[in-house]
């Protein structure tokens, strides 16, 4: 694996990687036909030709615009090694068109990309179009999921395992409604060395804890209902909360597909559902949908703006949430958010250019590149965004290694 690991926090990122939010990315949603990365390819000792990585993406909202703005700074950074990288990015409409982001990647294969990077929008629904990039003998790197795909060969999955990052999450809201942890009036306990608040520091947080003082009461917005990443989510978080006497979840999980307006009006119907003495929480399983519901409680004069630094005040609806995007930070920092869980779009886009580089030359790279989901709050956000700390790619040795 041709990456040296230089970094585990702050000071070790190589990128400046302040217009996330613009790059790559269509801003109405409508999908999205970008190409990015070095077009000089001058450098002495360089790789001769472009690689082209197609990158399809379920849609290019908040956390995807996150992702394709480090794939293409990853090859903008290649480029200045004499390797001249593509990133040909596209997207379907909206994040339930499967059919569409069949039809993306098949595409690919019809062009002749070197690489595809695909997160899907349903696990099932894309294996067709693998199998054809397989015949095609087109590498496919798989994103956001670690959970490995039968009947399919991926060179390599980069991403986290869903249901352990919503049980961090859910541990999150045991935190600040009582337990032991980083936030509100529990028991406050030792950082990790290494300051990543994961689940194996959660679950030995609380292996023996003393839970008889949790108590709260919350609602859940799902993703797509039914679907693989939205089942893994809700079955995560129910393995935090689910046997502790003091959490009642006053309702059936309502779907809102990924969607910050349909994340919103799900938070609204719970907010007039129930009173101010009858829901503590909301816990939205994306990003996109818990800054939706942030915005409806703040709306409703409803939302707990503490941050996680105070005991929760009765009357208000804390928010958690599960991604972790530029915006999403600054919403934490603000104390519109209390606590979530990151999913490492950055490490996304950094590693799939860089494997698809590798790759592209024949170059072994991991088979799994787990991104150890953890809690974000506001006393380690800037741990994060703007700046997230990125190990060091070393594109010399790649060039030097490359049999393309």
């Amino acid at each position: 694996m041709a990456l040296a690991l230089t970094a585990c926090g702050n000071g070790g990122d190589t990128t400046d990687p302040g217009a996330t939010e613009d790059a790559g990315a269509d801003p109405a949603g409508e999908g999205a036909d970008t190409e990015g990365g070095a077009t000089d390819g001058e450098a002495a000792g360089g790789i001769e030709g472009t690689i082209r990585i197609g990158w399809t993406p379920p849609d290019v909202t908040g956390v995807f615009q996150t992702a394709t703005s480090f794939f293409e700074q990853a090859a903008e950074e290649a480029g200045q090694h004499g390797i001249d990288v593509q990133i040909e990015t596209r997207s379907p409409a909206t994040h339930t068109d499967f059919a569409d982001q069949l039809a993306i990647v098949e595409d690919f294969i019809s062009v002749g990309v070197d690489v595809i990077a695909i997160s899907p929008a349903d696990t099932e629904a894309i294996l067709p179009a693998i199998q054809q990039a397989n015949a095609a003998g087109i590498p496919v790197i798989m994103v956001n999921l670690l959970e490995e795909l039968e009947g399919v060969d991926i060179a390599s999955y980069v991403g986290f395992n869903n249901s352990d990052a919503a049980e961090v999450s859910g541990y999150a809201v045991l935190d600040y409604f009582g337990g032991p942890g980083v936030l509100g009036e529990g028991e406050q306990v030792d950082l990790p060395e290494d300051g990543y608040l994961d689940l194996e520091w959660w679950r030995s947080v609380y292996e023996d804890a003393d839970l008889s003082q949790v108590e709260a009461s919350g609602a859940i917005i799902e993703g797509i209902a039914g679907t693989f990443f939205s089942q893994a989510r809700l079955d995560g978080f129910d393995a935090a909360i689910g046997e502790v006497d003091g959490i009642e979840i006053v309702a059936e999980p309502i779907a809102a597909d990924w969607n910050r307006e349909q994340g919103t009006s799900a938070a609204e119907t719970f907010l007039s559902r129930f009173g101010e003495e009858e829901l503590d929480f909301i816990w939205a399983a994306s990003n996109e949908m818990g800054l939706g519901a942030a915005a409806a409680a703040e709306r409703a004069n409803r939302l707990d703006d503490s941050g996680g630094e105070t005991p929760h005040e009765e009357g208000s609806v804390a928010i958690f949430t599960n991604d972790v995007t530029p915006e999403s930070v600054d919403a934490i920092r603000e104390g519109r958010i209390v606590a979530e869980t990151h999913h490492g779009f950055a490490e996304w886009g950094w590693f799939g250019t860089a494997f698809g580089v590798q790759l592209a030359c024949g170059i072994e790279v991991p088979q799994f590149q787990d991104i150890r989901p953890r809690t974000v709050y506001a006393g380690n956000a800037d741990d994060f965004y703007p700046d997230p700390a990125l190990p060091e790619i070393d594109w010399d040795e790649i060039v030097a290694n490359c049999q393309r």
